[in-house]
């Protein structure tokens, strides 16, 4: 049954890969949804055709050049660095959170207090602080909804079952663009190389952590908290397909997979319309036309970024934090130019091991776990 009246939605990340998705899917469905919010960081360009086409109430910008944005008319703006946390307190039935990085952290809280529906596109908030998200999200009764395809699947096989019957999670993952290579062979991978995803469209950040596995890692963290799991019951499989998206096995031996066409769209949408399902704005899986489904383990010696995340899980408290920040260091500055591939886990790995980790008990000692990480990162970095 369509809701009498349009969903009201707010982007965070409206002109990145999931924001501009998040408007197609809005734009094929114009009668169901209303677009209250939008937020960039220094896209101006992109978003004043944004809110010209989908006239937002409010808009905010983080970035540099909020000046030559050319506000259309009744639109309220704010700037800086609040401006995000700004947009996301206002009421709305979703607030879609894909800001890149840990800058998502404080608007999710704020999104969460303002009683919005939380659709969680950004993975960094929740491995930062997934504890403290998701224990005000209880008690302020809010969904937290996964945008990310592998938690979205998840999401929706465990719909109906209890978590206690659950015997682990099975997160799967392409394997990225360097899947089966050697870790010799993987020193001369240039920033271009590493950005060229075999199978979803996605930024340059997410790209490199999917070529180094690192995503997978912090997508473990985002599951525990997620899901109220420990780390022993989160397996990670490289399904290079990526047709199933994720998988749960129950304590009686049964698997349930979720299956879809590879396009983020198809999570997006679901997002937004839940508890209800819409017609896909993407097409069908053509089952007929998928040859073969193979799984297999992680190479952990090629790939050691995932073994880094997986310690920094079982370390909990800030350690998590920790690695996120200096991560989000190390592939800003691969992306650079500045250093090489395998240097994002030498960056990482000296950080963590120099770091002294703290309970998170509150999100000013996570922001300064996650500042001081990157102090360090950048350190390291610069020599």
């Amino acid at each position: 049954m369509i809701n009498a009246h349009p969903t009201r939605v707010t982007i965070l990340g409206s002109t990145g890969s999931i924001g501009r998705s998040t408007l197609e899917v809005i734009r094929r469905y114009p009668d169901r949804f209303e677009v209250v919010g939008l937020a960039a960081h220094a896209n101006i360009e992109l978003l004043t055709r944004q809110a010209a086409e989908f006239h937002p109430e409010y808009v905010a910008i983080t970035g540099p050049n909020a000046t030559a944005f050319n506000l259309p008319p009744n639109v309220e703006l704010r700037t800086g660095p609040h401006a995000l946390s700004w947009l996301a307190s206002i009421p709305v039935d979703v607030a879609m959170c894909s800001v890149v990085g840990a800058a998502g952290l404080r608007p999710a809280l704020a999104a969460i207090d303002a009683g919005n529906r939380l659709a969680l596109a950004n993975k960094e908030p929740m491995v930062m602080a997934g504890r403290l998200i998701m224990a005000r999200a209880l008690e302020c009764g809010v969904p937290v909804i996964p945008v990310d395809s592998e938690h979205n699947a998840i999401f929706q096989c465990l719909s109906g079952h209890r978590v206690e019957d659950v015997r682990c999670i099975h997160l799967t993952a392409s394997g990225g663009p360097f899947q089966g290579r050697s870790r010799d062979s993987l020193r001369s991978v240039t920033p271009h190389e590493a950005t060229r995803h075999p199978t979803w469209d996605m930024g340059a950040k997410i790209s490199v952590d999917s070529a180094t596995l690192m995503n997978k890692g912090l997508e473990a963290i985002e599951a525990m908290h997620l899901f109220g799991l420990p780390l022993s019951k989160v397996e990670i499989i490289i399904h290079p397909q990526s047709v199933v998206h994720s998988l749960v096995e129950f304590r009686d031996g049964s698997i349930l997979a979720h299956l879809g066409v590879t396009d983020m769209k198809l999570p997006i949408a679901f997002a937004l319309t839940w508890p209800e399902r819409v017609e896909s704005p993407m097409g069908r899986l053509d089952l007929t036309a998928v040859r073969e489904l193979t799984f297999a383990a992680p190479d952990l010696n090629a790939f050691p970024c995932l073994g880094l995340a997986l310690e920094a899980a079982a370390e909990g408290g800030t350690a998590p934090a920790v690695l996120n920040a200096a991560n989000e260091i190390a592939v800003e500055t691969f992306c650079q130019g500045r250093i090489g591939f395998l240097d994002i886990e030498e960056v990482v790995r000296r950080v963590l091991d120099a770091s002294a980790f703290e309970p998170d008990t509150d999100v000013e000692t996570v922001e300064r776990a996650d500042a001081l990480a990157r102090d360090a990162a950048t350190d390291i970095c610069s020599k």
